[in-house]
């Protein structure tokens, strides 16, 4: 993962298949950090109490405050968990919890054919969702005059910015999203396009925003 990019699950999915009798249902959705995964790991045991197991895996958090964890819950070691976390890993998606349901339907599947499984229904949820990637972008506010608005509303999308919100007071006030290091770029460009007649500033403020 590069450092100003990551991928996560795009939406909150699910997808299930049979397998020698068994069903196999997969849950996945995109978290902010270990506790939303946590909860969503609760409210699919909770939805599937009866079920045999409900497996699981995750990676919550960014840096330093990556968190990764899996439980077989109740399978045999290795077989269940990790391969779900294994899909999570080779996907190349972060902030993303999968959970796969398994009601068992009487027919051993053996270590194999449980970590094919598993897999399967973590990488199946993980098709319906799809994936989405986001960058870690500076916060800048754009203080100019009415007359230039509609100007900056036009341009700024062109060049790949995003404006997050707009404050109608004495002045406009933009807030611009701008990928990292660009803000010698977009002072330029400000200042070109208002013949130096507006203000920038970088509180040093970052987001990730979705691309």
């Amino acid at each position: 993962m590069e450092n100003n990019i990551f991928k996560t699950a795009a939406g909150e999915a699910s997808a299930e298949f049979t397998e020698k009798r068994s069903r196999f249902i997969g849950y996945i959705k995109p978290v902010a950090n270990e506790e939303e995964a946590v909860d969503f790991i609760e409210k699919i045991k909770s939805r599937h109490w009866d079920a045999k197991h409900n497996a699981y895996a995750y990676c919550a958090g960014l840096g330093n405050e990556l968190s990764q964890r899996y439980s077989d819950d109740g399978e045999p070691q290795g077989t269940a968990g990790m391969p779900v976390l294994d899909v999570i890993r080779k996907s190349g998606i972060m902030n993303t919890v999968i959970v796969v349901t398994r009601y068992f339907g009487g027919v051993l599947l053996g270590a194999p054919g449980l970590v094919r499984a598993y897999g399967k229904a973590a990488s199946l949820a993980l098709e319906q969702a799809g994936i989405s990637e986001y960058v870690l972008c500076d916060k800048l506010y754009l203080t100019v005059d009415y007359s230039f608005l509609s100007r900056f509303q036009r341009e700024i999308p062109k060049r790949d910015w995003v404006i997050d919100d707009i404050d109608y007071g004495e002045k406009v006030i933009l807030t611009v999203m701008i990928k990292k290091d660009g803000l010698d770029e977009f002072k330029n460009f400000a200042t070109e396009l208002t013949n130096g007649g507006c203000q920038v500033v970088f509180n040093n403020e970052s987001e990730y925003i979705k691309i």
